[in-house]
C-alpha cells in the first residue's frame, strides 16, 4: 500500500473499538505488517475447524457468520471477526463467508501480541470490547428467559393449530396404538375416543396392508417421510367411508418409534398441487433472476452521457410511468431496467424479464398472460403468465419491437386498464405492474410501416431513456474492462497485471459493435488465456489483426432484378452462416450478425433453399 493508503487504513482502524486508544504510529506499523485481502461474493474467508492465525478488520463490504446453512448474523464495514485466534490456537468455531465484494485487513497473532506488550491503549480497547460483549451476554440471557416463555406459548398455539387443522393428523406408536388424533381425524374416524385403539382397524384391508408394509420397509431407520403411493380408504366407526391421500412420517427406532399419518381428501390435494405448481413456476423465474444478478457487473459510469442516464433513472424510478429504454445490443438496457426497479417503491416485489424476440410467436401470448388447461394443443395444465408473476413488481419487456402485431392490443389493454384475459379463459385478471420496455429498433419508424401500433408506441414512450453505445462513452470502456479483469481473475484464481496505457489505447480505438456484452466476452477469454499474469490484448481485440476493408464498387445506375436481389440476399445469408458455423440463434448466431430475429432468418433459409453442406 502507498503512504496515503496506509494513512487511510490507520484512520479507519481508529474508528474500531479494538484500536481506538492505540497511538497512530503503532497503528501505522501494524498496517505495514498486516495483509490486505480481497474476497468476492460467496468466497469463504474462514472455514470452521481450521486453526486460526489472525483476526480480520472489515475495510469494505459485508460478511455472514454461519455454520453450514445456519446463519448467526452479519458483519459489515468497521467490524472485526476471528479475534479469538489471537489469544489461542483452538480451531475456528464458525465459518465466515463474503456476502458481496469484501476487502479486509488481516492482523497476524504475532503482531497482536507485540501490540499488547508495547501499547497500553490497545489493552484498554480490548477490555472495553470484552465488557461490552459481557453486557450483551447478560442481555442475551434475559432474552433466553423470555424465549422460554414464548416457546411455551408457541407450543400451546401449535397444539391448537394441530387440533384445528383441516387435514386429519394421527400419531401412533410401534404397536399401531393411536396416541394423538386431532379434531379432523376424529371426524373421519367417527370416534371421539380413538386414543390407544389400533389405527389399522380404521382402514380397509388394502389400506391397512399398505401402511403396515411401509412401516416394515422403514425398518430401523431413524426417520421416514414419504407420500402414500396410492389413496387409502378410511372406514369410520359408524360406517362412513372416505378416500384419502396422505403422508407417513416417523421418528425413532424399534419400540421407541413413533409415526405420524396425515390424511387429506383428493380434492384438497389437487388444490394444493395446483398451488405448489404455481409456486414452483414462480421459483423457476426467480432462480433465473438470481443467476442473472450474480453474474452482472453493475453500471460503471464516469462519462457524462451515462451519468445522464443514471440521473434519468433516479427521476423516473419513484413514479409509475412506463419507461422505454433505447440502445444498441449489449449496451446494458437490462441493467438500466434493474436500476429503475431497485430504486423504485416496488423493489421488494419481483422483477420479471421477458425477451420478446426469443419466444416463438405462437407461445408468447401464453408466456405473457398465461393459459387455462386445454386452451391449446399441449396445454395439459393451467399456467400463470409472467404478468401475473410480476404483480406488485416490475416486468421488463426486452426487444419489444419483436412483439407480434396481433398481440399488441392485449399489451395496450394491460398498460391502460391493468387487466387481461389468460388464453382460453373468460375470467379477467387484474394486475398492478410497472412496465419497462427496451428495444434497439426505431419503433416510430416501424409504426409508420404498419409493423408496430402507433398508440402502443406512445403508451410505452412516456419516459424514453437512450443508453449510449460503449464507443461513445470515452474512458468508461477502460474502467469497465479493469473491473471485469479483476472479477474474472478472482473468480478463476488467475492473477492478471493491470492494464497499461498502450492496452487502454487499444480498447479505446476499437468500435465495440457488441458493446459491453462483447467486452465482457473478450475479457473473460483474455483472463482464460493469460500467461503469468500477462495478456496479449492485440491477439484478443478483433481490430488488431482484422484486414482492412476492401471497397466494393457498385454501379449506382444499375437496377437489380428480383432474381439478382434474391441471389444477393442468399449469398449474404450463406456468408453469415459460414462465419457462425451455421449457428442461427443466440448471441453469436447468424441472426444476431444479420440483425434479424432467428424465426425470420429460419424462414428466409427455407424460402431461399439454403442447405448446410454435408
Amino acid at each position: 500500500m502507498s503512504n496515503s493508503q496506509l494513512l487511510d487504513v490507520v484512520n479507519f482502524l481508529k474508528e474500531i473499538p479494538f484500536f481506538s486508544e492505540v497511538d497512530k504510529v503503532s497503528l501505522l506499523q501494524l498496517c505495514k505488517e498486516s495483509e490486505e485481502q480481497l474476497f468476492g461474493n460467496n468466497h469463504r474467508i474462514i472455514e470452521k475447524g481450521e486453526i486460526g492465525d489472525g483476526m480480520y478488520a472489515i475495510l469494505k463490504g459485508k460478511v455472514k457468520i454461519h455454520d453450514k446453512d445456519h446463519e448467526f448474523g452479519t458483519l459489515s464495514q468497521g467490524e472485526c471477526f476471528g479475534e479469538y485466534a489471537l489469544l489461542d490456537s483452538n480451531p475456528r468455531s464458525v465459518s465466515v463467508t463474503a456476502l458481496e465484494e469484501t476487502r479486509v485487513l488481516k492482523i497476524a497473532s504475532s503482531n497482536f501480541k507485540h501490540l499488547i506488550e508495547t501499547e497500553p491503549g490497545f489493552v484498554t480497547g480490548i477490555l472495553s470490547v470484552l465488557i461490552k460483549r459481557n453486557r450483551e451476554l447478560d442481555i442475551t440471557q434475559e432474552k433466553l428467559a423470555v424465549s422460554k416463555k414464548e416457546i411455551e406459548i408457541t407450543h400451546a398455539k401449535m397444539s391448537g393449530l394441530i387440533d384445528g387443522a383441516l387435514d386429519a393428523i394421527l400419531m401412533f406408536d410401534a404397536n399401531f396404538r393411536v396416541i394423538l388424533a386431532n379434531g379432523s381425524a376424529k371426524d373421519i374416524l367417527e370416534n371421539k375416543d380413538v386414543l390407544q385403539r389400533n389405527v389399522l382397524y380404521f382402514f380397509d384391508d388394502e389400506g391397512g396392508d399398505l401402511i403396515e408394509s411401509l412401516i416394515q420397509e422403514h425398518g430401523n431407520a431413524t426417520k421416514m417421510s414419504r407420500y402414500l403411493p396410492k389413496p387409502v380408504k378410511v372406514i369410520g366407526s359408524q360406517g362412513m367411508e372416505t378416500v384419502n391421500e396422505g403422508t407417513l412420517g416417523s421418528y425413532g427406532t424399534g419400540e421407541d418409534a413413533f409415526y405420524t399419518l396425515i390424511l387429506r381428501s383428493i380434492d384438497d390435494r389437487l388444490k394444493a398441487e395446483h398451488q405448489i405448481s404455481s409456486l414452483q413456476h414462480k421459483a423457476a423465474y426467480l432462480q433465473e433472476e438470481i443467476k442473472e444478478l450474480t453474474e452482472d457487473h453493475g453500471i460503471i459510469a464516469q462519462h457524462a452521457s451515462m451519468k445522464n442516464v443514471l440521473d434519468m433513472v433516479q427521476q423516473v424510478a419513484h413514479t409509475t410511468a412506463t419507461v422505454l429504454v433505447y440502445g444498441e445490443t449489449g449496451t446494458g438496457k437490462e441493467l438500466v431496467a434493474r436500476a429503475i426497479h431497485q430504486a423504485s417503491n416496488r423493489k421488494d416485489g419481483p422483477l420479471i424479464r421477458v425477451n420478446c424476440g426469443a419466444i416463438p410467436a405462437n407461445l408468447i401470448e401464453s408466456e405473457l398472460f398465461g393459459h387455462e388447461k386445454g386452451a391449446f394443443t399441449g396445454a395439459t395444465n393451467s399456467r400463470k403468465g409472467r404478468f401475473l408473476l410480476a404483480d406488485k413488481g416490475t416486468i421488463f419487456l426486452d426487444e419489444i419491437g419483436e412483439l407480434p402485431l396481433d398481440l399488441q392490443p392485449k399489451l395496450l389493454r394491460v398498460i391502460q386498464e391493468g387487466e387481461f384475459d389468460p388464453v382460453g379463459s373468460s375470467t379477467t385478471q387484474k394486475v398492478d405492474v410497472r412496465i419497462v420496455a427496451a428495444t434497439h429498433r426505431n419503433l416510430l419508424e416501424l409504426s409508420s410501416e404498419g409493423k408496430f401500433r402507433e398508440d402502443l408506441f406512445y403508451r410505452l414512450n412516456v419516459f424514453p431513456i437512450i443508453v449510449p453505445p460503449l464507443r461513445n462513452r470515452g474512458n468508461d470502456v477502460c474502467l469497465i474492462a479493469e473491473n471485469m479483469v479483476e472479477r474474472f481473475s478472482l473468480k478463476m484464481n488467475r492473477p492478471v497485471h493491470p492494464l497499461t496505457a498502450k492496452q487502454k489505447k487499444l480498447l479505446l480505438e476499437y468500435p465495440w459493435p457488441g458493446n459491453v456484452r462483447e467486452l465482457q466476452n473478450l475479457v473473460e477469454r483474455a483472463v482464460i488465456v493469460s500467461k503469468d499474469g500477462s495478456i496479449d490484448w492485440e491477439e484478443i481485440i478483433p481490430h488488431a489483426h482484422a484486414p482492412k476493408a476492401t471497397s466494393v464498387e457498385i454501379e449506382v445506375d444499375h437496377i437489380l432484378t428480383a432474381e439478382e436481389l434474391n441471389q444477393l440476399e442468399r449469398n449474404n445469408i450463406v456468408k453469415a452462416l459460414k462465419q457462425t458455423h451455421w449457428k442461427i440463434s443466440g448471441e453469436k448466431g447468424a441472426a444476431a450478425l444479420l440483425g434479424m430475429p432467428p424465426t425470420t432468418l429460419s424462414s428466409k433459409i427455407k424460402a431461399l433453399g439454403i442447405a448446410r453442406p454435408v
